[in-house]
């Protein structure tokens, strides 16, 4: 049986070997339940090896789908829908920018604690995978098909005789034609007696009819989960078993917009002309005779127009008789004799204020702001103030797709490390949190936003500097005002440290000019009266020297002569 077992296992494509290590500290984690992600595999026992594709239903507001491939095709059907194609236009747009200078998608690693060489082989390893998925040139067609089909799946291609040489090529394969699968082998707990996961194999089913019931595995192709990139859209069923598109919620707001639609057209295509009433004189005709000849001047003048609504074409249909049409009323002798009189047509045929709701439920069930898709607006550049919270919602949106989609490139990037041996899967887990994708951005309401925030910080800033050392402190300013974090304040100290100030050169300020000391009159008398003291007069003029002015040679002169006489005096 395990013989049976091991045969049936052997996959397609490469694999990576993992450690002993490894594989020993996920046997220690004991559970009843399988490990579950967000990719909507089906799970199988041991027991169901020889099964084929599980069909899975799901209500989308008419007809269930039977399984994946009838799913995928309705997202792709409601994307043709004009309305629907330009909110997927609008998204792209925002989500994928297209530059002719720079790389569409940049690797981020500026947080991770890596040695600047491996970061450098970890920058040109990324480079290498955007490259082989041609992502620069149809990254817009990539990320829309992520978003309406809800998972994109890659085929990694390498020399399995020299795995070290990394992946050779990346082909796309058509989501419809390939689905993941999980065997689930449980083993008794031999304290517990319960049934725990012993055994979880993960594959991936190629099956080239698109989804449909392909009867034995055997008849499909199991591939590796290491030879397959394969990401969701992470939105799933209320059973957290079929993954779900972007689009899902919009599929029933989409069929009576189109219903609407065609009811408006036929209304209008069969209310709007004015209705005939032809009264047709039979005479003393019998019964028969009075229908046979109503039916044939019905043919012979009547014209019926039927409107198609799968082609939109109108034709010509003379074969039945309908109340939308022109009334044929026989009138017996005694009569007025045969006359033809109108009917008004319907009214308020101009009125589409049911159609523009439809719309405008469709726009918002797929996040998009209505003024994006409105004709009528304009675009203006204004301030923060102007821009409308739809906007900022619609954002933080694109940011949430963006972060989704960045695993197209983070999964291939990892198994492309691991091959060459730059990294090991241990070090990709200590890391993978600080390695990011970012994305060229493009969106003016977003800079508006950040350089408004940055004006009003500024300003109250220079409200609040005359305080500085008075009533608050520069940390409380720089953490409260500017409201910068505890790295960012310390990192913002070190760069003003490091950073040289600014030679402005400044006009020498001239030295202020000493004014003039009033020499002291002696009196006659004063020296024989006052022998032997030295006089105020001096005393006070050599204090005042000391005290308001920049002493010069000059002045060090004058005193030295002064305190020479006052010693000669004493």
């Amino acid at each position: 049986m395990e013989d049976t077992q091991d045969s049936i296992l052997k996959l397609f494509g490469f694999e990576i070997k993992r450690s002993k290590k490894q594989e020993s500290e996920e046997s220690k984690l004991k559970s009843v339940v399988p490990p579950t992600d967000e990719d909507g595999e089906g799970y199988v026992t041991v027991s169901g090896l020889n099964g084929g594709f599980y069909g899975q239903y799901l209500n989308t507001g008419g007809e269930p789908a039977k399984d994946s491939k009838e799913q995928i095709m309705r997202y792709r059907g409601a994307a043709m829908h004009p309305e629907v194609d330009a909110a997927v236009e609008e998204i792209t747009n925002e989500a994928i920018s297209a530059s002719e200078l720079t790389s569409s998608v940049e690797i981020s690693m500026a947080d991770a604690e890596i040695s600047d060489k491996i970061k450098k082989q970890i920058t040109e390893e990324f480079d290498n995978v955007v490259g082989m998925l041609k992502f620069n040139e149809i990254g817009h067609e990539i990320f829309r098909s992520w978003y309406i089909d809800g998972r994109i799946v890659h085929h990694l291609l390498v020399d399995e005789k020299n795995l070290k040489a990394g992946i050779q090529e990346i082909r796309h394969i058509d989501s419809t034609k390939i689905r993941k699968h999980k065997q689930v082998k449980y083993k008794k707990d031999e304290k517990t007696g319960v049934d725990i996961v012993d055994k979880v194999v993960e594959y991936y089913i190629y099956d080239d009819k698109k989804g449909k019931s392909a009867g034995p595995v055997k008849q499909s192709v199991k591939i590796s989960t290491e030879a397959i990139s394969y990401v969701t859209s992470g939105l799933m069923d209320e059973a957290r078993v079929k993954v779900l598109s972007h689009l899902h919620k919009s599929l029933k707001t989409l069929n009576m917009l189109k219903m609407m639609e065609d009811a408006l057209l036929i209304y209008r295509l069969s209310r709007a002309p004015e209705r005939r009433l032809f009264y047709i004189d039979v005479g003393n005709m019998p019964t028969g005779k009075a229908e046979e000849y109503m039916k044939g001047i019905m043919t012979k003048y009547r014209n019926k127009l039927v409107y198609d609504a799968s082609t939109g074409q109108i034709k010509d249909d003379r074969k039945h008789m309908s109340m939308l049409e022109d009334f044929w009323l026989p009138r017996r002798e005694g009569g007025r004799g045969t006359e033809v009189s109108n009917l008004p047509g319907g009214q308020n045929l101009g009125e589409i204020e049911d159609i523009e709701y439809f719309q405008r439920k469709l726009y918002r069930s797929m996040n998009v702001p209505l003024n994006r898709l409105e004709q009528e607006s304009q675009f203006t550049l204004g301030r923060s103030t102007e821009i409308t919270r739809d906007e900022l919602k619609f954002q933080k949106f694109i940011d949430r797709l963006r972060r989704r989609f960045s695993k197209v490139f983070l999964d291939i990037l990892k198994k492309q490390l691991v091959l060459k041996n730059i990294i090991t899967e241990d070090d990709w887990e200590d890391w993978k949190n600080d390695i990011q994708v970012s994305y060229v951005r493009d969106n003016h309401f977003t800079e508006l936003k950040e350089l408004e925030i940055i004006r009003e910080r500024v300003g109250v800033l220079n409200e609040i500097s005359a305080f500085v050392g008075e009533f608050y402190t520069k940390e409380w300013i720089m953490r409260n005002v500017l409201r910068l974090n505890d790295e960012e304040l310390k990192q913002m100290q070190n760069d003003l440290e490091k950073e040289e100030p600014l030679d402005i050169p400044q006009e020498p300020k001239p030295e202020p000019k000493p004014e003039p000391k009033p020499e002291p009159k002696a009196k006659e008398g004063d020296n024989d009266s006052d022998e032997g003291s030295p006089p105020n007069a001096t005393k006070k003029v050599a204090q005042d020297a000391k005290e308001h002015y920049r002493p010069t040679p000059q002045d060090e002169l004058y005193e030295t002569m002064i305190n020479f006489l006052n010693n000669e005096q004493n």
